[in-house]
């Protein structure tokens, strides 16, 4: 075999058979694949798919190109994994929430990919965390703290991590079956015992329509269930920011600000907390929504995630002063409404699209991320706005990325005479 010939009959609508991708996924790993030819394979897959087995076959051969873990611990390892979306940090409250009320949560994070932020990029904008360690500091982590958020290690689906960063910078990040394959093979390889899904709808999401948003979740559930996972997922809005912000610094702090109860995110809050419980459920785990909201109102979430990132080199005294450790850009810039009305329509993905140039994201591989970058205080969906009052708040590096960031975030957002309903923030169950 090799990789010229597997990239043919991919590109030819040819089937490709389990040990095709088991040594392509393998090339990945050990890189008898070049960069070049991983990009070709991630198009040919975009623009053909792979097929309900090619698909179950990558998946597959991405958890076995490097090692897979084992749990002892005295009850079930939980996950939720979200496919991306604007002001999505619901991971930063899910973790500590149910490792508060006694779950077990190892979650293997990633970083951003196309127009949305990544967990991972999130806590590292927080001053000396790290999220690589190794599997035995992953296991004692989840041990001590009942949950820890870190990056697969390079032992673990190797094959996925290769083919991740390549798909972030070659517009190919929207195929099914390599968000499917990408997905599961890190979390089938983290020996998960329940997973939940997010899976977005609307103009913010990778793929904004409701059928494919739903394609992909049948697609998920299906084969996490056919592994052996219990898997359920939930179709959730992405047609307005969950939070009202995108950049890392500046979504670590409206999780910090809802984890402390120092503001409300009603949306970023229920969805948490829905997800939360639906896991706990696949689990057999007696969590009820109300001991999910008891973790946020008496401080031991908040106080579960300091202890959480203090162990991965963060400050001690984080949840005390986050206010002063979470870097601060240096220029900042309302942005304007052109007039007066109701918000009417958002362009999720020109949002994030505004914060990738600012700096908050990757358009190449090697960029390095400035945490401090980003939107903030966006305006949601049917919020009322005066004729030059802001719709957001700019968070720039310089003079130069304020000013084309103001345009950008401008031009997403529609405005009109009077207010309509928003969409539910939960559309469906696939189950």
């Amino acid at each position: 075999m090799d990789a010229r010939s597997i990239i043919a009959r991919l590109r030819d609508r040819q089937p490709l058979s389990r040990e095709d991708t088991a040594w392509f996924a393998q090339g990945l790993a050990d890189g008898r694949v070049s960069d070049a030819q991983a990009g070709a394979f991630a198009m040919a897959a975009l623009l053909n798919g792979l097929g309900e087995e090619g698909r179950v076959a990558l998946t597959l051969a991405m958890r076995d190109s490097g090692d897979t873990m084992e749990w002892d611990l005295p009850g079930p390892a939980i996950d939720k994994h979200s496919t991306g979306g604007i002001g999505d940090t619901v991971s930063l409250l899910l973790a500590p929430m149910l490792a508060a009320a006694g779950a077990f949560v190892p979650m293997i994070s990633g970083r951003g990919l196309g127009h949305t932020g990544g967990t991972l990029d999130k806590l590292e904008a927080i001053r000396g965390v790290t999220t690589s360690v190794t599997q035995e500091r992953f296991r004692e982590l989840v041990r001590s703290h009942g949950a820890a958020i870190v990056a697969a290690t390079g032992d673990l689906a190797p094959a996925d991590r290769r083919l991740y960063g390549i798909r972030d910078v070659t517009a190919t990040v929207e195929s099914v079956d390599l968000i499917t394959a990408s997905i599961l093979s890190k979390k089938l390889a983290a020996g998960l015992d329940a997973l939940v899904l997010d899976v977005k709808v609307g103009s913010g999401a990778f793929l904004p329509g409701l059928a494919a948003a739903k394609a992909l979740a049948l697609s998920l559930v299906t084969t996490a269930n056919g592994a052996g996972c219990r898997t359920a997922a939930l179709l959730t809005d992405m047609d307005q920011p969950l939070a009202p912000a995108a950049g890392n610094a500046l979504e670590t702090r409206v999780a910090l600000d809802v984890l402390t109860g120092a503001a409300t995110h009603p949306r970023l809050t229920d969805l948490s907390v829905a997800l939360s419980a639906r896991l706990a459920r696949l689990a057999g785990l007696d969590i009820s929504d109300a001991r999910l909201r008891e973790t946020l109102s008496s401080g031991a979430a908040a106080e579960r995630f300091g202890a959480m990132m203090a162990a991965l080199g963060g400050p001690a005294d984080l949840v005390e002063r986050y206010g002063a450790l979470l870097p601060a850009a240096p220029v900042t810039r309302p942005v304007p409404a052109p007039g007066a009305g109701f918000v009417a329509a958002i362009d999720g993905r020109a949002l994030g699209e505004a914060a990738v140039h600012l700096g908050a994201g990757r358009l190449r591989g090697d960029d390095v991320i400035d945490p401090a970058v980003g939107l903030a205080d966006l305006l949601p969906l049917c919020a009322p706005v005066e004729a030059g009052a802001p719709l957001a708040v700019v968070h720039a590096a310089d003079e130069a990325g304020a000013d084309a960031a103001v345009a950008r975030v401008a031009s997403a957002y529609q405005l009109s005479a009077t207010a309509a309903s928003a969409p539910p923030l939960v559309i469906e169950e696939i189950a």
